[in-house]
C-alpha cells in the first residue's frame, strides 16, 4: 500500500440538480475513495453540493487556512459563482477536475467538461493558482496526475516554511552560491538566517566530550574505517554537535556551509563529513554556502519522499557512454555509496585533511535538478534525467557517472550557453514530472533535457 501523502485536501464535488445526480454520485464516490486512499486528511461533504448557499454553509465548517490543495470537481456543469465562493475563503491552489460523460447518445447527463472549462476561465480571470485534470478516478493517468499535483502543492507549502541556515559567506568569486534574500522569499518562500563561521569554530571546541561523543557513535553506524582517535574525527563531532544544537534552537531545516579554506586553516578538518551526516539524517546540506543548491536538494528530498540527494560539479564528459561525471571533494550522504564498497573514510583530495567520504555512488535511475538564478533571467529550473552507471569510482572524493537521456555533448553546450550554475542536485528517483509541475505552479521558466 502506498504511503499516505502528509497533506490536507479540500474535496468539493459540485453539481446542479438539473443534471443526472445519480450518475454524478457514482463519480463522487469513486473520487472520494481514491483521494482517501492517497491522502492523510480529506475534508469533504457527504454528497454533491448543488447550490452556492449549500457551499457557503459547508465552507463555514472548514478550517480554510489549513488547506494545502482544493480539489474542485465539476461533477456536472456549474457556473462560476461556486468557485468564486471557494477562493474568497480558501487561498490554496485549486485542482479543477472534470469527469467523463457516462454515455454518448441522447441526453447530456453531466456536462462536466464544460463545467471545468468555465471554472478554469474564472480562476484564470481571478489570477488564482490552478491546474486541470480530466478523466475518472479509476484511470491510471488521472491518479498519477493528481498525485503529482498534490505532491507539488505540498512542496510549495513547505518552501514557504523553509528556513535556511547559512554558516559563513560563500568563498570569493562563488557568486552562484549567493542569493537575494528578499527576492527569494517573495518568489519561493524560504527565509535565510546567517551565522558566523569563526564563532562556530571557537565555540564548538569548548563543548564537553559528553555532548559530542554521540555524533561519532552515529557516524560509526554507517561509515567504514572511522578512527575515533583521529583528531579530525573529534573536530567533526564537535562542529556537527554545535551546528545541530544551533539549528534545533533556530528552527533551521536546511544549511549551506562555507567549507574552504576556513575549515582547513582555522579548524584543521574538512566540512565534508558534517554535510554528509546531516544530509543522511534529513537536514540537506550544501557546501561552498550554495543557498540555491541547498534548496534544490530540499526540493528533491521532499518530492522523492525522503531520499537523500547529492550535490556535485559536472567535471567530465564521456561521449562513448553518453555520460557525465558529477563529483565533489568528499561530501555525500552515506546511503548513496555503492553497496559493494559502502561509505568509506577518506581525506580531502587537495588538502589531505579528514575526514571526508570516499566512494563512488550507487547505480540506478536519477533525476538531476537545479534551482538557478541570473540577473538576466531571474529564477529558473533545470531538469534532467539519467541512469547512474555501475562504473568504478572516477575521482577521489565522491562521484557518480550518469548516462543522460539526451546527447551529452549537445546538452553540455546548451548548459554552458544558458549559463547554468556548476552545482547539480541529484536524487535516486524519477521526479521529472513533479519538477515540471513545480515550475508551472511557481511560474518559473523550466529547461528540460529528457527524451
Amino acid at each position: 500500500m502506498t504511503d499516505l501523502l502528509e497533506t490536507k485536501v479540500l474535496y468539493l464535488p459540485i453539481g446542479r440538480k438539473t443534471f443526472d445526480l445519480v450518475a454524478g454520485e457514482e463519480k463522487r464516490e469513486e473520487s472520494s475513495s481514491f483521494l482517501n486512499s492517497i491522502v492523510k486528511e480529506v475534508v469533504e461533504p457527504e454528497n454533491i453540493i448543488t447550490s452556492p448557499e449549500e457551499l457557503e454553509a459547508f465552507l463555514s465548517t472548514v478550517d480554510c487556512d489549513s488547506i494545502v490543495t482544493t480539489i474542485y470537481q465539476s461533477v456536472t456543469f456549474a457556473d462560476g459563482e461556486f468557485i468564486l465562493s471557494v477562493i474568497s475563503r480558501v487561498k490554496a491552489p485549486v485542482v479543477v477536475w472534470s469527469v467523463r460523460e457516462p454515455s454518448v447518445g441522447g441526453r447530456l447527463r453531466l456536462n462536466s467538461l464544460t463545467g471545468g472549462n468555465s471554472t478554469s476561465h474564472t480562476l484564470r480571470s481571478e489570477n488564482h493558482s490552478y491546474s486541470f485534470v480530466f478523466g475518472n478516478a479509476p484511470e491510471a493517468q488521472v491518479q498519477n496526475t493528481i498525485k503529482v499535483k498534490l505532491s507539488v502543492h505540498q512542496v510549495v507549502q513547505k518552501l514557504q516554511l523553509l528556513k535556511i541556515g547559512v554558516i559563513g559567506k560563500h568563498p570569493p568569486g562563488f557568486f552562484f552560491s549567493d542569493t537575494n534574500d528578499e527576492l527569494l522569499h517573495k518568489k519561493l518562500g524560504p527565509t535565510v538566517s546567517y551565522f558566523d563561521l569563526q564563532n562556530a569554530f571557537e565555540e564548538c571546541v569548548k563543548l564537553p566530550r559528553s555532548r559530542w561523543e554521540g555524533m561519532i557513535e552515529r557516524a560509526e553506524k554507517q561509515v567504514i574505517g572511522l578512527n575515533r582517535s583521529d583528531e579530525t574525527v573529534k573536530k567533526f563531532a564537535q562542529f556537527s554537535t554545535y551546528v545541530k544544537e544551533m539549528i534545533e534552537q533556530e528552527g533551521i531545516t536546511a544549511i549551506a556551509v562555507r567549507c574552504w579554506p576556513d575549515f582547513f586553516n582555522e579548524l584543521g578538518a574538512a566540512a565534508c563529513s558534517t554535510l554528509s551526516q546531516f544530509t543522511e539524517d534529513g537536514i540537506v546540506s550544501s557546501c561552498e554556502s550554495d543557498i540555491h543548491g541547498s534548496i534544490s536538494m530540499f526540493i528533491l528530498r521532499e518530492l522523492s519522499h525522503g531520499s537523500a540527494p547529492y550535490l556535485g560539479d559536472m567535471v567530465h564528459i564521456n561521449e562513448a557512454s553518453n555520460s557525465a561525471v558529477f563529483w565533489h571533494c568528499g561530501a555525500g550522504a552515506y546511503s548513496l555509496a555503492h553497496p559493494e564498497t559502502g561509505a568509506k573514510v577518506g581525506v580531502h583530495p587537495n588538502r589531505k585533511l579528514g575526514f571526508t567520504m570516499e566512494f563512488g555512488l550507487k547505480p540506478g535511475p536519477v533525476t538531476l535538478f537545479r534551482l538557478g538564478y541570473t540577473k538576466a533571467d531571474g529564477y529558473r529550473l533545470l531538469v534532467m534525467r539519467g541512469q547512474a552507471l555501475d562504473t568504478p569510482q572516477r575521482f577521489n572524493g565522491t562521484s557518480v557517472e550518469v548516462k543522460l537521456e539526451t546527447v551529452v555533448n549537445e546538452t553540455l553546450y546548451k548548459l554552458m550557453e544558458e549559463g547554468f550554475e556548476p552545482h547539480y542536485a541529484i536524487v535516486y528517483d524519477d521526479v521529472v514530472e513533479e519538477l515540471i509541475e513545480l515550475g508551472r505552479q511557481l511560474s518559473i521558466e523550466t529547461t528540460v533535457f529528457i527524451n
